[in-house]
């Protein structure tokens, strides 16, 4: 197995999905000022093809846009939404709503799969990085608190999606490191409602920092990685 990724020793590409946010844009600012970074990719809602979650026909037409510059070595899904139409994560059974349900597994497990399916393809042949912004809420297993039903259940179905491409993609190309990363509680409009003085609270940098320091000592193996912006994996 190779000790470290391409981006550690040669030339690359990057592309950032949700590149206006918090943790996307501390991406691109990681990857610009990487001199081995070659060409950085920005792609957000105020792309050129009006790249929208929602809309599998906008992620479609705004990767065949991204496809002129690529293959990239790595790929960055950095988007996501906790607060949706203005209400945050429920707390009790009796707070279900199926519409609102829908839409939290629309932005949160569809929309992120169909980029998957359109970006994938865009992937550099040989060592390189599919990376998707998850959360520890996802994990089935470190579930001790109950609680943020549609939240936790769309980030699991998340999971499983990236779980199940990677052992499609890998059958074309094992040194493909496919990754659902939980950035830790970072200073974003995304946490912001949510945290205490309990949380350790990290500047998108020191996360993003973080998140790619484990991507570049991340070996190869068969199937998906889930792991924290430290490095340590979570249980699925």
């Amino acid at each position: 197995m190779e000790s470290s990724p391409w981006f550690a020793r040669e030339p690359y590409k990057a592309l950032v999905l949700g590149a206006s946010g918090a943790l996307g844009g501390a991406f691109v600012h990681a990857f610009k000022a990487d001199p081995l970074c070659t060409h950085v990719e920005c792609i957000s809602r105020g792309s050129s093809q009006g790249f929208d979650l929602t809309n599998p026909a906008s992620i479609s037409a705004q990767a065949d846009v991204a496809a002129a510059q690529g293959p990239y070595a790595i790929m960055v899904d950095a988007t996501g939404a906790l607060t949706i139409r203005g209400q945050g994560p429920e707390k009790a059974l009796h707070s279900l709503d199926a519409e609102q349900l829908m839409q939290t597994y629309l932005i949160n497990t569809i929309g992120p799969a169909m980029v998957l399916r359109y970006f994938a393809p865009l992937l550099a042949k040989g060592p390189s990085i599919y990376a998707k912004l998850s959360a520890r809420v996802g994990s089935i297993t470190d579930n001790q608190k109950g609680g943020w039903y549609g939240y936790r259940s769309a980030k699991a179905g998340l999971n499983m999606i990236l779980q199940t491409a990677a052992i499609e993609l890998q059958r074309k190309n094992p040194a493909l490191r496919v990754v659902a990363l939980q950035p830790g509680t970072v200073q974003s409009k995304l946490s912001a409602p949510f945290t205490t003085a309990a949380h350790q609270v990290l500047t998108p940098e020191a996360s993003v920092s973080g998140m790619l320091t484990a991507l570049r000592a991340l070996q190869t193996k068969a199937g998906a990685h889930f792991l924290d912006y430290q490095g340590m994996e979570i249980p699925w």
